[in-house]
């Protein structure tokens, strides 16, 4: 049996929940997500700033605390928070290291090769459109705005660092399920084209590539009754050489692990549920079949799977445009009242000043932001409301404009006004995403393992 601990499920999760994990008991493997589809972009903005940046800085001081055990215990570490500078953030862990006295004890993995920002004009050129997924519309048309492209690599790389004798395998954009299945294929030589049981580890690694989300966390299924949410225990898998695998969390933790709170963890970007497409194969999700084992453990197995496409994702970010989005809370009495005539004097102050945006969204919070028509007619007395408003556009001077038109509302508008003590909003630039698929054939990953 192997256990794999689940540390991170996003940049961002509780920095104490990777040291509860090494510390509450035994594991074998700490998985560490930290990459989303915006979070890339935000790293090669930094990159650009400075060469030695673009990962994701928290995992640094988060290593100086267990290293020392994870070298002592021989536990492996795998995560992705490298983001587009895997390279820099693996030195960064190796000074630690050496600052600790684990000079020429601490191996860690390098895996890059998914950053294709410097290759797509190349790309491009031989035929590779890199069409959008959604629109089909080629990637040419907003080429000259493009801040970020990654191809998300799978397991093959993070098996091959483990095989070199790395403890951390520090990644780029590696798929998130890639982290969990790594290690699985690793302690037990599983063949890459045994596809149920890389379907198998791939489910492994989506039940806990989110952290808590599925020990008790975000629970919608009976979050009232889920206990201690403060100590939340982080989801484990045990998993075995048939790729059966429970999922459970250390003892006297908080949260809970059952087959409801695994079961909303699945169904979480899942898309078709007959085929969850990973470039390490294709899931079928009908397949999974989940069984109470116990207090706080669910047993999983039956998964099928088939084999992998020939292409990998990439996630690829442009500038579009910028936005700016201002609150104010309007009290009772006709706090609903209030807050529409302020929403209408103030498009058409912006309709007399001739600014012209994409969208300009409205939203009364606490009212119908959530649901929008579904929320049905609000109470006439409601107690208070926040009016947000935001605008977009491609015209910065528009909407640096907008900023401006909130604070008069507050002496020449509707009475009852508060909540404008966060100041004028700020005008921030948009960044879109673009899914496209580009064949393997043009992806090599890279490994190298350096001794701290």
């Amino acid at each position: 049996m192997i256990r794999i601990a689940s540390g991170q499920g996003f940049w961002g999760d509780d920095l104490d929940a990777p040291v509860r994990q090494v510390e509450g008991g035994p594991i074998d493997v700490l998985m560490m997500d930290y990459l989303a589809e915006v979070t890339m972009s935000i790293l090669q903005k930094q990159k650009a700033r400075d060469p030695k940046l673009g990962y994701a800085r928290d995992v640094v001081p988060l290593m100086e605390r267990i290293l020392p055990a994870v070298v002592e215990r021989g536990i492996r570490v795998t995560t992705n928070a490298g983001g587009v500078n895997p390279e820099s953030c693996a030195e960064a862990i190796a000074e630690v290291g050496r600052r600790l006295g684990l000079g020429g004890k601490l191996r860690i993995g390098i895996v890059g090769g998914d950053d294709i920002l410097g290759r797509l004009d190349d790309l491009l050129a031989r035929g590779v459109e890199l069409a959008d997924m959604d629109t089909g519309r080629p990637l040419r048309e907003v080429r000259d705005r493009v801040v970020s492209a990654n191809a998300y690599l799978g397991a093959a790389p993070v098996v091959e660092a483990l095989a070199q004798g790395a403890h951390v395998v520090i990644t780029g954009r590696v798929t998130d399920t890639g982290l969990t299945l790594g290690p699985l294929i690793h302690r037990y030589g599983w063949k890459r084209d045994a596809w149920d049981l890389m379907a198998a580890g791939t489910v492994a690694g989506h039940i806990i590539e989110c952290g808590a989300q599925s020990s008790g966390g975000n629970f919608l299924g009976g979050w009232p009754d889920v206990p201690d949410l403060e100590d939340i225990g982080y989801p484990i898998v045990e998993a075995e050489e048939d790729g059966s695998f429970v999922v459970t969390k250390h003892d006297g933790t908080g949260g809970v692990v059952s087959v409801p709170s695994v079961t909303e963890q699945l169904v979480y970007e899942m898309g078709d549920p007959h085929a969850y497409i990973t470039p390490d194969g294709v899931a079928d999700f009908t397949t999974i079949q989940l069984a109470q084992a116990g207090r706080d453990r669910v047993r999983v197995s039956g998964i099928r799977g088939g084999p992998s496409t020939p292409f990998l994702k990439v996630s690829v970010a442009y500038r579009s445009g910028y936005k700016a989005v201002g609150t104010l809370v309007y009290a009772w009495p006709d706090a609903v009242a209030k807050a529409r005539e302020a929403d209408r004097v103030l498009r058409a102050r912006l309709d007399r000043l001739g600014l012209r945006f994409d969208e300009v969204l409205t939203e009364l919070v606490g009212v119908n932001a959530a649901h929008g028509p579904l929320a049905g007619a609000p109470s006439p007395e409601a107690p208070e409301v926040q009016l947000r408003v935001g605008v977009r556009g491609d015209d910065r001077a528009a909407v640096e404009r907008f900023t401006r038109e909130l604070a008069p509302l507050i002496l020449n508008g509707p009475p009852g006004v508060t909540g404008f003590a966060g100041g004028r909003p700020k005008v921030e630039e948009i960044v879109a995403y673009w899914p496209a698929l580009v064949p393997k054939t043009e992806i090599t990953p890279v490994v190298r393992v350096l001794t701290a």
